[in-house]
């Protein structure tokens, strides 16, 4: 099987690159490609945004379409699915998962894919291992770590800042909107190194690694 993950920033892929060898093993491909930013769903199927800025789902209806005609060409005996992961931040779940299937359900032709939505933010899927947060930031505030309910809609990436990061959440938003980007990174190099991704509690990151596995045969 051979994996297409999209993913709405760098720090994310930084994450997956590392995280997607541990749920599938060896015997299957991927790649993951970062967009700038998730934007919105434009109406229709027709992108007015520019592909130079790379914003998700500003693009998504063409991305779609491109990878439905680019797996088309496939051998029959080459499997291969579009998996498109994406923070929830204030959406409403089941709306937001209709949208999103309705848009591939009018592509034509379309691929195989699979929507993995993160709640509230990707941090949650490091917040959902703290020992490997821990392993990261030995000296994390326990407090904070250990008052954070998975997958609750409650600031997540600044819930992990003000465990590990001097000065906490404040302090880092003080810095601007690129000190974040890079912080976010840094976390991600960090900690993804020290997930056990059998052992998350986050219920989006297990339904994503579930969905690996299953799409894997494993």
């Amino acid at each position: 099987m051979h994996f297409e993950i999209l993913v709405e920033d760098i720090s994310g892929k930084t994450a997956l690159d590392i995280i997607v060898p541990k749920i599938i093993g060896n015997q299957h491909t991927f790649n993951v490609h970062s967009y700038k930013g998730i934007g919105r769903i434009p109406q229709g199927l027709k992108s007015t945004s520019d592909p130079k800025k790379r914003i998700l789902l500003d693009q998504l209806p063409r991305l779609i379409q491109g990878y439905g005609k680019t797996f088309a060409g496939y051998h029959s005996d080459y499997s291969a699915v579009l998996i498109i992961i994406c923070d929830l931040d204030d959406r409403c779940l089941s709306n937001f998962r209709r949208e999103l299937l309705e848009l591939v359900d009018k592509c034509n032709p379309s691929p195989a894919t699979q929507f993995c939505i993160a709640i509230e933010e990707g941090e949650a899927w490091y917040l959902g291992d703290l020992a490997a947060v821990k392993a990261a930031y030995p000296s994390a505030k326990d407090a904070i770590l250990n008052s954070y309910m998975s997958d609750s809609i409650c600031g997540t990436w600044e819930k992990l800042a003000d465990a590990v990061f001097l000065g906490g959440s404040q302090n880092l938003s003080k810095l601007g909107g690129q000190a974040i980007g890079k912080e976010k990174s840094i976390w991600a190099k960090r900690i993804s190194p020290y997930m056990d991704a059998d052992k998350n509690q986050s219920p989006s990151f297990c339904y994503f690694r579930t969905k690996l596995r299953y799409l894997s045969g494993q």
